[in-house]
């Protein structure tokens, strides 16, 4: 296996884009159970768009963006194989020009996804790990998983984790058994403090937790917060107003892709209060300070 690196020329984007699902893999297998992936689509009117690795980096590649790529490895919670994180990482190869890896490990098979963690960053080359407690069903400020954490921190490695309200079970009886509370980004301070050279993505506008995720985030000089998932004229007016001033150089584009498109979340962004004079950093240049591409 030939391991990833980079060769993007980060004065050439336009963007990059720090949160993008591969939703399909080369072989048709999907990322989700039927009836949440039928739900999943449901609520975010998600319809005719490249799921797969290769379509998403041609899709990313006409824009002249970046894109940040994983699956979520939530095999024991949902009792379904995840996408291979591995197979991914091979796929960005393919496309390394426009794509960036990040690993997924499912934190409930404790020694194991250390083991895979290491094998994905030292065989395959990933650049981070995504994590989605409430879908994976797990706790993050949980004591046992900081010897997952402890790995990820000595590798060098960005750990992106979902935060605040998710459509995934949304409308389901029950919302499928998923918890909310285990995304709130409170969860993450914990861990921030007690792994002080670990790099943490908020990923989302944190609803109904944004003051809880601007706390944190301005307290932990190692966390960072992206903007995906929610159209930016939804963003609360706290959020608008730390990403134009103490948090500009820690706020992320991101869109949530096939969930949210790029293309949307840029037209809307245009007609809120977010300054012209921040967008490149938020766009672009924090997220390749971030993940050391300049």
């Amino acid at each position: 296996m030939t391991r990833y690196e980079a060769a993007i020329d980060v004065d050439s984007l336009t963007a990059i884009d720090v949160h993008v699902h591969i939703e399909t893999d080369d072989h048709g297998h999907s990322s989700l159970p039927g009836e949440l992936r039928e739900a999943a689509a449901k609520y975010f009117s998600a319809s005719g768009l490249q799921t797969d690795l290769d379509g998403v980096a041609s899709y990313y590649r006409e824009r002249k963006m970046a894109a940040v790529v994983f699956t979520v490895d939530a095999t024991t919670r949902l009792g379904h194989p995840a996408i291979s994180s591995a197979d991914i990482a091979t796929g960005a190869l393919r496309n390394n020009d426009v794509l960036i890896p990040f690993g997924s490990v499912d934190p409930l098979q404790g020694a194991a996804a250390i083991e895979s963690a290491r094998r994905l960053v030292g065989e395959s080359g990933v650049k981070g790990f995504k994590f989605h407690p409430t879908v994976q069903g797990f706790d993050p400020s949980d004591e046992t998983y900081y010897p997952l954490y402890a790995a990820l921190q000595e590798l060098g490695m960005v750990a992106l984790f979902h935060t605040g309200q998710t459509g995934i079970g949304a409308g389901l009886p029950g919302g499928y058994g998923f918890r909310l509370g285990l995304s709130n980004p409170i969860l993450l301070d914990p861990v921030a403090a007690d792994f002080p050279e670990l790099q943490i993505i908020m990923a989302h506008p944190s609803v109904p937790w944004q003051e809880e995720a601007l706390s944190v985030a301005t307290h932990k000089s190692n966390t960072w917060i992206d903007l995906s998932g929610w159209s930016p004229k939804y963003f609360p007016a706290e959020l608008v107003r730390y990403a134009n001033t103490i948090l500009k150089r820690r706020v992320l584009f991101g869109s949530d892709y096939p969930m949210l498109t790029p293309d949307r979340w840029i037209d809307d962004a245009a007609k809120t209060a977010l300054k012209p004079e921040v967008m490149p950093g938020i766009m672009r240049d924090n997220a390749a300070r971030l993940l050391g591409l300049t």
